[in-house]
């Protein structure tokens, strides 16, 4: 196979934060079938703390696109903790970016960017972008963005 993700991760110099621990009565990822379903995640750094922020009140919306890109490499991180291999995921089928946001803020969708340009670095242009929504709501811990997705297995 050509392009395996992990190959990807190597060419890019992506390192991964640590895959935190669930902050409530959730599992952090579940198969089903041959789909991987990913509970939201928030922009743990690499020393795992959050990035923290309101986009339109303290963030721009250029650093909330670079808190959802983390959010991403922790998903990721995630993914690698509790399932295994990132080659055994053939494709990104559904993301819910949800961004913290005051009531003025309308670009949404530029802020998930990071995480969907992420995706795409890593699974290719087809693979990597699947259905989307961006939403502005009030977040907990005060975090910029939290997303979930949803990839099919190979």
């Amino acid at each position: 196979m050509k392009n395996l993700p992990s190959e990807k991760v190597k060419e890019l110099k992506i390192n991964f934060p640590p895959a935190p621990k669930p902050a409530g009565v959730y599992k952090p990822v579940l198969v089903v079938g041959k789909f991987l379903y990913v509970s939201g995640q928030g922009p743990v750094k690499m020393d795992g703390n959050l990035i923290k922020g309101r986009l339109g009140d303290n963030m721009t919306k250029e650093e909330g696109k670079v808190a959802a890109r983390q959010v991403g490499l922790t998903m990721l991180s995630t993914i690698q903790t509790h399932y295994g291999d990132l080659d055994k995921i053939k494709r990104v089928v559904k993301v819910l970016g949800m961004v913290n946001s005051d009531k003025n803020f309308e670009d949404h969708p530029f802020v998930i960017n990071g995480f969907s340009e992420l995706m795409a670095d890593i699974f290719g242009e087809d693979n990597g972008i699947g259905v989307r929504s961006a939403v502005g709501m009030v977040l907990p811990g005060g975090i910029p963005v939290e997303i979930e997705a949803m990839f099919e297995l190979h």
